[in-house]
């Protein structure tokens, strides 16, 4: 039995999912797929030049994964590139890393003074009796 498949941590998800050749209808067009995981290495490694062992641990996994899914990514790229193809970016095993946000500070219990009204239970100036 095949082990277990770890989640890669992705810290965004891409704008557009979808480029094209200009010029060229997209039903005469063949398609490259490029899983979410395999841009965010790309990102990390080329856009933010993060090394590779920098990077596989952002994603939580090993640098040989994640050295196999930037040279899978590599080849897809130059694929499309160099043979006019188009590239979907979709799927893929990934958790989507999300910041924790800062702990809500505590409401203020309630302020000093009478609860309602005027005086005693909120009855007015001289309470029930009326004067």
């Amino acid at each position: 039995m095949p082990r277990p498949r770890n989640c890669r941590r992705v810290g965004f998800l891409p704008q557009a999912t979808y480029y094209k050749p200009r010029g060229i209808p997209l039903a005469a067009l063949q398609s490259v797929n490029l899983s979410v995981d395999e841009v965010e290495a790309i990102r990390l490694t080329d856009l933010e030049g993060l090394y590779q062992a920098d990077a596989a641990e952002k994603m939580n996994i090993s640098r040989q994964k994640l050295g196999r899914i930037l040279e899978s990514a590599h080849k897809k790229i130059a694929d499309a590139l160099t043979n006019g193809k188009a590239i979907s970016i979709e799927g893929g095993p990934f958790e989507l890393a999300i910041p924790v946000p800062p702990p809500v500070p505590p409401m203020p219990g309630p302020l000093p003074g009478p609860p309602f009204g005027r005086g005693r239970g909120g009855h007015g100036r001289h309470g029930r009796r009326g004067r």
